[in-house]
């Protein structure tokens, strides 16, 4: 059995999913929502001198998913389905097709990423994967399905890693149990990218391409 996870910000989307979350809200938020985002901003602010940047990213993602909190999920699937079909030119279709191979030679494809799951849903449709499953940051709704402004762990880094050996273990399955593969563009994907037997790295950056190279990764479309 092959698995084949990909990657989505800077992957099979050659941009930045939350940039695109802030250019949509700011069509669409009030007063009050940007009340929230304005004081996540500061907070972040002051986390990028106390702890750098990735915990400042995080922060500020988390204090935008504030913002959520009061919507229903019917309202934020049709945030994110703006989203998702809004800049479909940044998708990488060459990606797509070969993972679109993958599914027709019967791997399992799985989408992991940092961005909120019903993100992946809408962009997983808009592209064609919908036999694809999903492993992206949860976003929590009370009983009757509306937003309470809370997300559970940003899948990034050592996550990853984590949450697809999780996804292994819920079918009764181990990473020796099956082929992995790893299509990824980050040097944060470096624990995923070397626990998987065919790592490939999409649109490196300069730095990410050295650590390529020093790995012996190969580099998709080359």
């Amino acid at each position: 059995m092959r698995v084949i996870t990909v990657d989505f910000d800077g992957t099979l989307y050659q941009g930045n999913s939350f940039k695109v979350m802030f250019d949509v809200a700011k069509k669409q938020y009030g007063a009050k929502q940007w009340a929230v985002v304005g004081l996540g901003t500061f907070k972040a602010l002051g986390k990028l001198v106390t702890s750098g940047k990735d915990p400042a990213k995080h922060m500020f993602f988390r204090s935008f998913v504030k913002s959520f909190k009061g919507k229903s999920k019917k309202e934020l699937e049709e945030f994110f389905h703006a989203l998702a079909y809004g800049d479909l030119e940044r998708v990488n279709r060459p990606l797509v097709d070969k993972v679109k191979q993958h599914l027709q030679n019967g791997d399992k494809v799985v989408i992991l990423s940092g961005a909120l799951n019903p993100f992946l849903t809408a962009f997983r449709e808009a592209v064609g994967l919908e036999e694809a499953d999903i492993i992206g940051s949860e976003l929590f709704y009370d009983e009757n399905d509306i937003a309470i402004g809370k997300m559970g762990d940003i899948v990034n880094g050592d996550k990853k890693a984590e949450r697809v050996q999780e996804w292994l273990q819920n079918r009764n399955l181990t990473v020796d149990d099956v082929t992995l593969w790893a299509y990824a563009d980050s040097q944060s994907d470096g624990p995923l990218l070397d626990m998987v037997d065919y790592p490939v790295v999409v649109n490196p950056d300069e730095d990410m391409e050295k650590l390529a190279q020093q790995k012996g990764w190969p580099l998709f479309g080359s």
